[in-house]
């Protein structure tokens, strides 16, 4: 069984509610259908129920009609809603007659929606920009305890299975974090560790890379990599976590044992965490195009309950992978409150 696969079962032995805002858009009603149809997880659609059902019949989706479809104008727990990001907001300025016609946008519903204990997860992106994605979660959900930063991995299913977890790597942050500070960086090296656990379901082995191993080079961007190092150690001193090294240190043993040594990770990683977002999104693209590795995300990490964003040139099967994946985070976190 691949490692997908393995994901889709594993949110079929254990279903999770996941909301999906964007309800009346083609690729995601047909993403919906088919994860009703498989059992993968309880899906939540928002948008008008007699155009979502609708554009199912004329689609030919006939499992929609398992699903919780939710008008956002009218609905049972639409003043349960407003009240809740009115408290949550007020203090920013919020009020109540802004709260009652923001609870009535699909992606700002579909966080209230998991923030009152009514869904798991969230996937949206297909018809909005990461930043209307990103903005309501960030605002209602939040950050998970001790981290500050949202960021974005990807699951490298690469042609090799020598490097990685059988073939496997996760990449980040490829997709939200222009420039992070040795803080942010370690705490995105955390946020990885816990997102390879969750899906790959192995130890990660993390390295922090640069261009400099174990001090080969002296720049104050090398140090940067050297004090995130220091500090992921300190927020999970169990992490197996090594830095600064280059990719070929990190990845192909004969290297890692020459430049770096007795390191515990040098020639194991399984998880590589860029220095910065032009060096990750850059490098998960050549490894993808040139390497022929398919790459599945960005998945988003860091947040206090999983939310994902999709590019808006998706496809039906990428939501769906998406959405399995969101309910293997949600899985996850649960289990680590246990």
């Amino acid at each position: 069984m691949n490692l997908m696969q393995s994901i889709i079962t594993k949110a079929q032995a254990d279903k999770q509610r996941i909301v999906l805002p964007e309800g009346n858009e083609a690729r995601t009603l047909k993403a919906a259908d088919d994860l009703l149809k498989d059992e993968v997880a309880d899906i939540i659609l928002i948008g008008n129920p007699l155009e979502i059902k609708e554009l199912a019949k004329q689609s030919g989706l006939r499992h929609i009609d398992k699903a919780t479809i939710i008008n956002p104008v009218d609905h049972e727990k639409k003043e349960i809603y407003t009240h809740l990001l009115y408290d949550l907001r007020k203090s920013k300025g919020l009020t109540l007659e802004q709260a009652q016609k923001l609870v009535e946008d699909p992606l700002y519903l579909g966080c209230l929606i998991i923030k009152n204990g009514d869904a798991d997860g969230e996937i949206a992106g297909a018809r909005n920009t990461t930043g209307d994605v990103l903005r309501p979660a960030l605002q209602i959900i939040k950050t998970l305890p001790g981290i500050s930063v949202v960021s974005g991995a990807f699951l490298m299913f690469l042609q090799n299975n020598s490097y990685g977890s059988d073939g496997v790597l996760v990449f980040a942050d490829c997709a939200v974090m222009p420039n992070p500070n040795a803080r942010e960086l370690a705490e995105i090296a955390v946020a990885t560790a816990q997102t390879t656990r969750d899906l790959v379901g192995v130890e990660p082995t993390v390295a922090m890379l640069s261009f400099s191993t174990k001090g080969s080079a002296k720049h104050e961007l090398v140090d940067k990599v050297t004090e995130a190092t220091r500090i992921a150690k300190e927020i999970a001193p169990d992490l197996l976590i090594d830095g600064e090294l280059q990719a070929d240190a990190a990845l192909v043993a004969a290297v890692g044992n020459s430049k770096a040594p007795g390191s515990p990770v040098a020639g194991k990683a399984n998880v590589l965490v860029f220095p910065n977002l032009e060096c990750g999104n850059i490098s998960y693209k050549l490894v993808q195009r040139l390497g022929n590795a398919e790459a599945v995300g960005p998945i988003l990490q860091g947040m206090a309950a999983p939310v994902n964003d999709l590019s808006r040139g998706c496809s039906a099967d990428d939501i769906y992978k998406m959405a399995a994946i969101c309910a293997n985070q949600a899985i996850g976190m649960k289990n680590n409150k246990k």
